[in-house]
């Protein structure tokens, strides 16, 4: 899964749990009954949404509009509905109609903003999100989070920074604001505005933890491994008890195959984490370059016992195997890889 997916994913996981956390911690967002009056014309509707039979919900509803087309709140309860249901193209047309009711429906405000911008149209979600946030100003983190993504669609780099410095209780001219926007940049793989923004937190604190440690991962993604093994040289010094820096210098060793400093910085990365998975995959394989199958098979069951669904450990745990002689185990391991990867890659 590529950065730009997961970060798809985050966002859809969060968009689905707005409205309900909301509604749950009774502080946020409104909840429909600062909306709409509760009517009882709607109870079967909620109740079949709360139960996650969408389309059945739909069904009620498309009943009573035939039956009662002039009922009050109908179209508020179409478009909480197909939001819920993931169709954002027909929330967001049916949330346009409850506004177009009752303007000051916030319900309708909060999610026709949110389906804008599940659907592809961060431009128009953006005055609703911003007028939720004006009646709410530090009610949601996660309000501001999507609101800075959506400046972020659009390439408003300095109010994708306003909204993500809210997030953490920031001044938004800060070093730390610039970082925090320059990882949020770099995770949807906009590298050269991601780079520009590290570089201005570093410029305004040069001892801020972690902003060498993103501007390393930002030039090894862009395979300029000299510049970042500089880079995590230089967090190291700042912040020498950060495991996963130990692991990306070592990642940037291996490639230029300087395979014993990169087993040693990886030693030191699972002595301070011995948590993390990736750092036993890439030992299995810095070993394996030497020429140390055995000791690369057993860093590669460690990671394979922590999360047995990574096709590349079972790759690698079958290239060992091969090396040991061990057909049989190397074929095992071998497919398995191959079907693990063919189902990432159905659901891409």
């Amino acid at each position: 899964m590529s950065m730009r997916s997961a970060v798809i994913a985050l966002c859809l996981g969060i968009c689905s749990l707005l409205p309900l956390m909301a509604q749950d911690s009774g502080q946020g967002f409104p909840t429909r009954a600062a909306a709409q009056p509760d009517s009882s014309e709607f109870a079967r509707v909620r109740q079949l949404l709360q139960q996650g039979k969408y389309d059945d919900a739909i069904g009620e509803l498309q009943r009573l509009s035939g039956t009662r087309p002039s009922l009050k709140g109908l179209a508020h309860e179409f478009g909480v509905a197909y939001y819920k249901k993931g169709d954002y193209l027909h929330a967001a047309e049916s949330l346009q109609k409850a506004l177009a009711e009752d303007p000051q429906d916030s319900e309708a405000t909060q999610l026709l903003g949110l389906s804008y911008y599940l659907s592809g149209k961060p431009d128009q979600a953006i005055p609703r999100l911003e007028k939720v946030q004006g009646w709410y100003p530090r009610a949601n983190v996660d309000a501001s989070y999507i609101l800075g993504q959506c400046y972020i669609q659009i390439k408003d780099y300095p109010h994708a920074t306003q909204a993500f410095a809210k997030m953490f209780d920031l001044p938004p001219d800060s070093a730390g604001s610039y970082l925090l926007t320059a990882r949020m940049l770099f995770r949807q793989e906009f590298e050269p505005v991601a780079l520009e923004y590290t570089e201005k937190a570093i410029a305004l604190d040069g001892k801020l933890p972690l902003a060498h440690f993103l501007l390393g991962e930002i030039h090894l993604f862009k395979s300029q491994v000299s510049e970042a093994i500089t880079d995590f040289q230089q967090e190291l010094a700042i912040n020498p008890a950060h495991a996963p820096t130990y692991y990306k210098l070592a990642d940037a060793y291996s490639r230029l195959q300087k395979f014993d400093d990169s087993e040693r910085l990886l030693q030191r990365s699972i002595w301070l984490d011995p948590t993390s998975t990736g750092p036993y995959v890439l030992l299995g394989k810095v070993l394996e370059r030497k020429g140390e199958p055995e000791l690369a098979l057993r860093a590669l069951q460690r990671a394979a016992s922590m999360d047995p669904n990574n096709a590349i450990t079972h790759h690698l745990m079958g290239q060992a195997y091969r090396d040991l002689g061990n057909n049989e185990a190397a074929e095992r391991e071998l497919k398995i890889a191959g079907q693990l990867q063919s189902a990432q890659e159905s659901h891409q």
